[in-house]
């Protein structure tokens, strides 16, 4: 962190002995760091040997800057949803650093019994409404790099795991615009999720409904009316709208 704070203010970088300098830590424990970082793409090292800030670090920081605006022009519109349907609504994202859904906001439900969650909290994208609807959102190459990387574990009888049956799946939330789960990751916990779009139609987050199976699913219509309604005034709200051409994700029948 030392490294990284020279480094923002430094607008020309900062050669191995300025950053020694400016951390107060000797360039023999510097030399491994510096290497590790620029590996990682945080940081670039030009010819001249001097120390920049990289592209992954740079995106990591727009992403937050993003996210934490999204937050704001967003919080009225959970409020409301929160309060029209009884339940927890929550606005998700794609974490910075790997395939999961984190929780960005959440406005929980007034009922003694309701979903908790922490924001910061992470899931699974493939057995989670708003995971379901940002993995929906990704392009034919990276769904099938996902598929092949990700260890799908069986949390409730009712998880999905099987590439052709996730593939339909996806298929589906983008025909329909919204994810359904029944007891996927939770036992007696069920959600409804629909995506916010950025401008040109990429899913940039996800709106979520979450509660008690029973209550979620005797309500169903009526709450993904409102959910559907919600998420396209986030989409509005950032900026976004569109048609983004729908690509088919894949026909891999492999378990």
């Amino acid at each position: 962190m030392s490294i990284l704070d020279c480094l923002v203010g430094a607008a020309d970088g900062a050669t191995l002995s300025e950053l020694a300098v400016g951390t107060g830590a000797p360039k023999t424990s510097l030399v491994g760091l510096l290497a590790g970082l620029t590996e990682e793409g945080c940081l670039l090292r030009h010819d001249t040997g001097r120390y920049v800030l990289g592209p992954r670090f740079i995106s990591l920081a727009m992403r937050a800057t993003a996210g934490r605006e999204l937050i704001t022009i967003t919080r009225p519109v959970l409020v409301d949803l929160a309060s029209q349907t009884g339940e927890t609504a929550v606005l998700a994202t794609l974490a910075p650093d790997a395939d999961l859904a984190t929780y960005l906001d959440k406005v929980e439900s007034a009922n003694p019994i309701r979903y908790a969650v922490t924001v910061g909290e992470r899931r699974d994208l493939y057995c989670t409404a708003a995971g379901k609807v940002l993995l929906a959102g990704f392009d034919p190459a990276r769904f099938k790099a996902y598929l092949k990387t990700t260890l799908r574990q069986r949390f409730t009888a009712t998880t999905i795991t099987s590439v052709k049956d996730l593939t339909a799946e996806m298929a589906r939330i983008r025909e329909d615009g919204i994810a359904r789960t029944k007891a996927e990751r939770i036992e007696g916990a069920s959600g409804l999720a629909a995506p916010i779009h950025a401008e040109g139609g990429d899913t940039i987050a996800a709106l979520l409904i979450a509660g008690p199976s029973d209550r979620i699913h005797a309500n169903s219509a009526e709450t993904e009316t409102l959910l559907q309604a919600a998420a396209a005034e986030c989409t509005r709200l950032a900026g976004g709208g569109g048609k983004k051409s729908n690509k088919n994700i894949g026909t891999e029948q492999n378990t």
